[in-house]
């Protein structure tokens, strides 16, 4: 792992335990146990490591996505394994991470923004149109729609106005929004699919 890579991977660790405000650049070198000097010779200040932070995240994120639809036998399993991968992100991220990116980094919320636009709604819908090609999923649906509804509920699932922490686990809100639109497209066939995947995951 270069050096960059070490900072980028300390800063995330610490941004997903506190949110992005709260961390400095000072947190980021103790935590790391190196110079603060050291970091600014790979990024000028926070905001330029937020941004490289939020690109390197998600470039692994499709490359990860990539690998899921390769390697799935059909897409009913695809959906759940994507829901596996981002299990283990979901449940460690700090909601005020989303909030914070928007709030103090634009810049590198508009490049989430334009990954969920030109990556992660493009993958939902070619996974949706491949569920139809295979009788799993409801052929009368918008796909266009449905994707972009999907990955905006995600989003929606991490607001704390509409799911306070104090009430509301935030995977659990990533779980029920996830099976509610699985079983609102499947067909018949795909139902059953998702029943037995589900009884497997309980075993």
């Amino acid at each position: 792992m270069s050096q960059e890579e070490r900072i980028i991977k300390g800063a995330l660790d610490l941004f997903l335990q506190a949110g992005i405000k709260s961390v400095t650049m000072d947190d980021i070198a103790r935590h790391l146990g190196m110079s603060k000097k050291t970091i600014y010779q790979y990024f000028g200040d926070k905001n330029e490591l937020v941004v490289a932070l939020v690109k390197s995240r998600l470039q692994e994120d499709e490359r990860e996505m990539n690998a899921i639809m390769e390697s799935s036998a059909n897409v009913i399993e695809e959906m759940i394994k994507m829901m596996k991968c981002s299990e283990d992100i979901l449940s460690r991220v700090n909601p005020i991470v989303f909030h914070d990116m928007q709030k103090y980094h634009p810049e590198a919320w508009q490049e989430f923004q334009r990954f969920k636009a030109e990556v992660i709604i493009s993958k939902l819908e070619e996974l949706l149109l491949k569920g139809i090609s295979q009788g799993f999923i409801r052929d009368d649906i918008d796909v266009k729609i449905l994707a972009t509804m999907r990955v905006n509920q995600v989003e929606m699932g991490f607001n704390t106005q509409i799911f306070p922490i104090a009430n509301f686990n935030s995977w659990k809100v990533q779980v029920q929004l996830l099976e509610h639109f699985n079983y609102g497209i499947c067909t018949i066939k795909g139902h059953e699919l998702l029943d037995n995947y589900k009884q497997q995951n309980a075993n």
